[in-house]
């Protein structure tokens, strides 16, 4: 059955079962709205009273509900309505923060459950996270700190781990002290109209969906500090498929649109169609596999990107060397747009990502393997990037010859960034290790002279270019290829 008939069926099931359930409306059970009551046992108690009579509705209105952890069950369903707002404590010590992921709204093994309503989750993030810290060098919590950052116990926004049938629809989610929303494992997962503005703090991924099936995005905002929406694959043993994200807006002092990392799994069956980036640091679309996952039938329709520091960064690498190298096959990106920033594309908001890898001039789009290990079928269609160019050889110089070219290093073991190599042989693109590459209709425009050619291809083994524009202001060439057999350019 066609995955998105599977996801609009168990939708119409999932409202069915919702229909019928009881209501409870948090008063009944002690739930104070006055913002400094802590309600977490009780706003337990009311989701394991409804998890026992069979489940129903748990409806929140106007007002300000502190709690900490709180873990929902099987058919229940809380209902935000506008102006209500779970607060989360400042307290580290109301969280569960002895489980391994720590979160303000958890569920392990729970079915037909969900959050919607036009309400708001604040976790009041950079304030849990400073408690924590502080507990931390006061020696009372045990916890390794990165950059005096915590790298465990700092809660998730929400974290649900092998849960079916869950919806998450129209609320806005703030502040987490963590990653923002995780969904592990999880089958039949529909995330709907949200809003997510989480800037409180370091490792703010907006949306993590890591080794789930049958799942749909849409017409969701996703403002996070990290990358805004990612998929992950911590479980060798799993993937992540039958994905679809639609009509979502993202921005992200990391990447935009983000497969990986971990990718110890991997990735199928996704289709990720009329989306937009804007204000990034990183990429508008990476696709990563650099702990031996597979990847492949990944298609992009209607990308639009606006500063951006990279267009597209597609790459093979070998971080752990124990689990051998992954794949990357049948990747499809058309009908996208990108302007390259010449600047800071996050400068001025409040984490910004890190200035690193200098010197180097604007780095290319990027599709990068491994030797012996090729990116295979590839295809571009419809795509036009816009780069600032200014590529000046006095400031970072890459040259074109054998030697030159030899001499960029493969950095298989290194965390995968577009930037990574500092600087590359191309201004437009950089193509290394790649099997049976398209580029039809593909535009590249540089706003000032670059000293670097349009395009490199080093050891790529096929590759059809129709319809390329390279439009810049350089005397350098067009198209350098090195060690590459079977291009074909009409």
């Amino acid at each position: 059955m066609n995955k998105l008939r599977i996801i609009a069926l168990t939708a119409v099931l999932f409202s069915c079962i919702q229909l019928f359930a009881a209501d409870y409306n948090a008063s009944v059970f002690g739930i104070k709205s006055n913002g400094t009551t802590l309600n977490t046992t009780a706003i337990q108690k009311a989701i394991d009273f409804i998890h026992e009579k069979g489940g129903g509705h748990l409806h929140f209105y106007v007002g300000r509900y502190l709690t900490g952890t709180i873990e929902l069950k099987s058919n229940v369903h809380v209902v935000l309505h506008e102006g209500a707002i779970l607060v989360g404590s400042t307290n580290i010590y109301d969280y569960n923060i002895e489980t391994p992921n720590t979160a303000f709204v958890y569920a392990k093994n729970a079915d037909n459950i969900s959050i919607t309503g036009r309400g708001v989750i604040d976790g009041q993030g950079r304030e849990v996270a400073y408690s924590l810290t502080d507990q931390v060098h006061k020696g009372i919590i045990t916890d390794e700190l990165k950059y005096d950052r915590p790298a465990r116990r700092r809660p998730k926004g929400i974290y649900f781990r092998e849960c079916k049938n869950v919806k998450i629809e129209e609320i806005t989610i703030k502040n987490a002290a963590e990653w923002v929303q995780v969904y592990d494992q999880c089958e039949n997962l529909e995330i709907n109209k949200i809003t997510v503005d989480s800037k409180a703090f370091w490792n703010n991924d907006g949306l993590d969906i890591v080794d789930c099936k049958n799942v749909l995005v849409a017409n969701s905002f996703i403002d996070s500090s990290d990358d805004a929406i990612c998929f992950k694959s911590h479980d060798a043993t799993k993937m992540c498929e039958n994905v679809e994200v639609r009509n979502c807006v993202a921005r992200s002092s990391a990447n935009g649109i983000k497969f990986g990392t971990v990718t110890s799994g991997g990735y199928k069956n996704f289709k990720i169609v009329n989306n937009k980036v804007y204000d990034t640091y990183r990429s508008a679309i990476a696709i990563l596999t650099s702990d031996g996952g597979v990847i492949e039938n990944i298609f992009v329709d209607s990308l639009f990107a606006y500063n951006t520091g990279n267009a597209i960064f597609l790459r093979i690498g070998e971080r752990w060397g124990k689990r051998g190298v992954g794949s990357l096959n049948d990747i499809t990106i058309q009908n996208m747009y990108a302007e390259i920033s010449a600047t800071k594309p996050d400068a001025g908001y409040p984490y910004e990502g890190p200035v690193e890898d200098l010197p180097r001039n604007i780095s290319p789009a990027s599709i990068v393997g491994l030797p012996g290990h090729d990116i295979t079928n590839v295809t571009l269609k419809n795509v036009e990037i816009v780069y600032p160019g200014g590529g000046n050889k006095a400031y970072a110089y890459r040259g074109t010859k054998p030697a030159d070219l030899d001499g960029i290093p493969e950095m298989a073991d290194r965390y995968p960034e577009f930037s990574q190599w500092k600087e590359l042989p191309a201004w437009g693109f950089y193509v290394r290790h790649v099997k049976n590459l398209t580029f039809e209709n593909v535009t590249l425009r540089a706003k000032e002279k670059d000293y670097r050619p349009s395009v490199v291809f080093d050891d790529v083994k096929g590759a059809a270019l129709k319809s390329v524009e390279y439009d810049f202001l350089g005397k350098g060439k067009k198209l350098v290829k090195y060690k590459s057999t079977g291009i074909i350019q009409k």
